[in-house]
């Protein structure tokens, strides 16, 4: 993703369904990592 970002990438989410989650990159801040909600009415 670090490629993406340096080639001027505002903003990149990388999904995991995994497991369970998903990976936030903006320029110059640390990657956030955001467990996703669930259930069965769960939705990103």
């Amino acid at each position: 993703m670090q490629e993406y970002i340096d080639n001027g990438l505002p903003l990149g989410w990388l999904i995991n369904p995994q497991d369970k989650q998903a990976e936030i990159y903006r320029p110059g801040k640390p990657v956030e990592i955001v467990q996703l909600p669930t259930g069965s009415n769960a939705i990103l």
